[in-house]
C-alpha cells in the first residue's frame, strides 16, 4: 500500500483587490473585492514507501500548498490525503511526530540560541528519548559536517550553514517521510552539494521517504528518479524524469574542438547551434543519425581536439515542457 495517498485534492484562497491611488485605497474600506485563486485543481498521486519524488513547476503552481496540505499545515477545500494511514490536518499531533518538513524561507530553529539549544529544544518537543536523541544528533551532525556548528547562535550563520542546520533538525526525531521546501535556495554550490548528498544517504542508507520541491533543476537531476510537474493547480505530468526527457526532447548535443577553425558542416539529420572559433555545437535526433555513424562521418573528414555527446540541460527541457502545455510562469 502507498505510504502517501492524495485523490482530487482541491484548495482556493480569496485574494483581495483594490483600485490603485488614494481614492481606490479609500473606496476599499467600504466596498472591498476578492479575486478566487485556484492553487490546486483535482490533484491526485500516490507515493511509494522510499521514493524520492521531484516536485516542480513555475511560481505559483501549487507546489508548496501541496506539501502544506501534506504536512496537515493547510486543509483542503475537498479531495482525500492520507500519509501513513492518517489524515494530515485531522491527525496532526500524531502526524508530525512521523514526518520532517523543512521550509527554505523558514527556520525551525531559534534566531538566538546556539544551534545545539535548538536541537535540545526540539527533543524535548518531540519527546524523543535521551539515548536516542544523542545517536540520532551525533550521526545528523557527522553527516551535515555541523561540529564547528552547535555552539553559534543560528542568526550568525550564513545560510548555507543554516539550511545544514535546518535538515538535521527536521531528522532529529527519526521521521520516515521528510518534505524539502525549496531547500537549497539561494545556497553556493558546496552547501548545495552537501544538502544533496545528505538527502541522497537518508532515502538510500535509512528509507527515508522524500518530497523535494525546487526551482534548481540540478537538485532534480542529481536526486529525483521520479518527477511531478505541476502548473495552474494541475499535474501536467507524472513520470521517470528520463522519460520526460526523451518524450520532450529527442534530440541531443555533439560538441566537437578542432585545431584550426571550425569546418562547414553539412550533415543531414544534424543542426548547427552554435560556432565559436575552432568549436562547434550542434544537435541532432538519434533516431535519424546515430551517435557512432555522427561521429564517424566528422572524424573520417576532419581532425579533432575533443568531441562529446551530451542530452539537452535539464532546464531546456522544463523549458519546453512549460512552453508545450502553456504552465510558464506569467
Amino acid at each position: 500500500m502507498p505510504q502517501i495517498i492524495v485523490e482530487n485534492l482541491s484548495k482556493t484562497y480569496h485574494v483581495s483587490e483594490r483600485q490603485p491611488g488614494a481614492w481606490g485605497a479609500l473606496k476599499g474600506l467600504f466596498a472591498r473585492r476578492y479575486r478566487v485563486v485556484e492553487a490546486l485543481n483535482e490533484v491526485s498521486f500516490s507515493l511509494e514507501r522510499g521514493e524520492l519524488l521531484g516536485f516542480i513547476g513555475p511560481n505559483g503552481a501549487g507546489k508548496s500548498t501541496t506539501i502544506k496540505i501534506l504536512a496537515g499545515i493547510l486543509e483542503p477545500r475537498s479531495g482525500r490525503c492520507e500519509v501513513d494511514g492518517l489524515t494530515p490536518w485531522r491527525d496532526r499531533i500524531r502526524h508530525v511526530a512521523r514526518i520532517g518538513v523543512v521550509f527554505g524561507q523558514r527556520t525551525q530553529l531559534w534566531w538566538d540560541l546556539p544551534v545545539i539549544d535548538g536541537f535540545n529544544l526540539l527533543r524535548d518537543i518531540y519527546n524523543v528519548p535521551e539515548a536516542e536523541y544523542r545517536r540520532t544528533r551525533d550521526e545528523m551532525v557527522g553527516l551535515m559536517r555541523l561540529e564547528r556548528l552547535l555552539d553559534q547562535p543560528v542568526r550568525q550563520l550564513s545560510l548555507g550553514q543554516r539550511m545544514r542546520c535546518e535538515i538535521a533538525a527536521a531528522m532529529l526525531h527519526r521521521p520516515s517521510i521528510l518534505f524539502l521546501d525549496e531547500p537549497t535556495i539561494g545556497l553556493d554550490a558546496p552547501s548545495k552539494l552537501a544538502v544533496r548528498e545528505f538527502v541522497k544517504r537518508l532515502n538510500r542508507d535509512h528509507g527515508v521517504t522524500v518530497i523535494l520541491t525546487t526551482h534548481d533543476m540540478h537538485d532534480i537531476e542529481a536526486l529525483a528518479e521520479r518527477v511531478i510537474v505541476i502548473g495552474h493547480g494541475k499535474i501536467l505530468a507524472d513520470k521517470p524524469f528520463a522519460v520526460l526527457r526523451r518524450e520532450v526532447f529527442a534530440e541531443r548535443r555533439l560538441f566537437a574542438q578542432f585545431p584550426g577553425d571550425a569546418p562547414e558542416l553539412a550533415i543531414p539529420g544534424t543542426v548547427i547551434r552554435h560556432r565559436d572559433g575552432n568549436s562547434i555545437e550542434m544537435s541532432f535526433d538519434p533516431d535519424a543519425i546515430s551517435v557512432p555513424e555522427l561521429i564517424s562521418r566528422i572524424t573520417s573528414e576532419h581532425q579533432l581536439l575533443d568531441i562529446h555527446v551530451e542530452q539537452p540541460r535539464i532546464e531546456e527541457v522544463i523549458s519546453r515542457f512549460y512552453d508545450l502545455h502553456g504552465a510558464a510562469e506569467a
